[in-house]
């Protein structure tokens, strides 16, 4: 039977295309370090748990299509304190970042319109854009300038007629850039300019590094009508099975565009509402120890890269990524020989070979992202396979 043209032509995720060969390494016994996927180690806090426990109730029904009010209003309390001033009925609770994502899409855009972000980009969106027939146009962004934005000629020379929106993660994802206030502001005026929406994906909101500031898209006045957040609670809290994200904008017509969508699926899962709900109403403490954590994670994924011949790496300002340029000539085949043929006393490596997350894939197929989720002691064991491995797979 014949399958869609639509799933014959969208490739396997770059985060998990090598998955079969990591579980035959397991099951050959061998013990494998995941730094391709971002998967945190680090615990969901208990407050979500016991919230689901503690829950008194005889019938689990549908919740309402938006999302239950007290989760509403706990993540419009969230965006205030980070001086994101929206209300509950700004927000719409999806499952996961990625629903918001393909909700706002199917809601902005038409079949061959264009989403504009920069290369490289987060491997999985482009399923959404396989999905809602929309066609992808990148300006580049380099390891040299840590993956900062462009000049602002960069960008606007890649905007058509048929340009619908921007969309940005901040900090960004795989590459761990945090935009600076003049960049935010230098993409609203653009937006505003070309009459685009603004997708601000910035799940990674909580993690920034070395005492930098954080704009968000959601602070900058003057864009109510064309700022869309995507976000979720999977890094935040370390919650990635409970697939709770949202969309929040002040566009009224936008979210209530969205609401129509996602009364499609009517609602997402109650008891994972119940839960996400009691992490937004946790202490700001959290953040502040989760935060640390991951900067002791980046000073030592930072060190321990370059500290590996011929290995090129920047040192990510935010997010848990690092881009690292490898000196093989295919980062890919240089992965799965990782897995199928390489081990360290029974121990091996899997990493997420970069070109997946470019436009342009031929032009960095050196390149892998690496997902610094497991504590130091393991990225050290991690990076030393990394390290006797390049030798001995370029010494073949």
């Amino acid at each position: 039977m014949k399958l869609s043209n639509r799933i014959n032509e969208l490739p396997y995720s770059a985060i998990r295309k090598l998955t079969p060969y990591a579980n035959a390494a397991k099951a050959a016994g061998k013990k494998v370090y995941h730094l391709n996927i971002g998967a945190p180690d680090v615990e969901t806090p208990q407050e979500f748990f016991d919230a689901i426990n503690n829950l008194d109730m005889d019938v689990l029904g549908y919740a309402p299509t938006p999302g239950t009010q007290g989760l509403l209003e706990a993540m419009a309390d969230y965006y205030k304190s980070k001086n994101i001033p929206l209300e509950a009925e700004d927000i719409i609770v999806t499952a996961g970042g990625s629903e918001a994502l393909l909700f706002v899409l199917l809601a902005i855009t038409d079949p061959g319109d264009e989403v504009l972000t920069c290369e490289p980009y987060y491997a999985n969106y482009f399923t959404y854009f396989n999905e809602t027939g929309t066609n992808i146009v990148t300006f580049p962004t380099v390891v040299e300038n840590d993956f900062h934005l462009p000049e602002r000629e960069v960008i606007e020379s890649k905007i058509t007629d048929k340009t619908r929106c921007i969309l940005l993660s901040n900090p960004g994802n795989p590459t761990g850039a945090v935009y600076t206030k003049e960049e935010v502001y230098m993409i609203a005026d653009i937006a505003k300019k070309h009459d685009l929406y603004i997708l601000a994906d910035e799940v990674y909101r909580e993690f920034i590094f070395d005492g930098a500031d954080y704009i968000s898209f959601g602070s900058v006045e003057g864009i109510d009508d064309r700022m869309v957040i995507l976000d979720s609670i999977s890094k935040r809290y370390s919650a990635c099975g409970a697939r709770i994200g949202c969309v929040a904008s002040r566009n009224k017509d936008l979210i209530a565009a969205v609401a129509k969508l996602a009364t499609g699926r009517l609602a997402v899962p109650t008891l994972e509402m119940v839960g996400a709900e009691a992490l937004y109403r946790m202490d700001e403490q959290y953040f502040k120890d989760v935060n640390e954590e991951y900067q002791k994670r980046r000073d030592c994924i930072y060190e321990l890269l370059t500290n590996i011949e011929g290995v090129t790496t920047s040192k990510t300002a935010g997010a848990f990524y690092s881009i690292a340029d490898l000196p093989v000539e295919d980062a890919d085949d240089f992965c799965k020989w990782l897995l199928e043929e390489f081990e360290v006393d029974g121990e091996t490596l899997m990493m997420a070979p970069a070109a997946g997350f470019y436009e342009h894939s031929e032009d960095y197929k050196s390149q892998v992202r690496i997902a610094f989720v497991l504590n130091c002691e393991s990225l050290k064991k991690a990076m030393h396979i990394l390290d006797e491995g390049l030798k001995a797979y370029n010494a073949r």
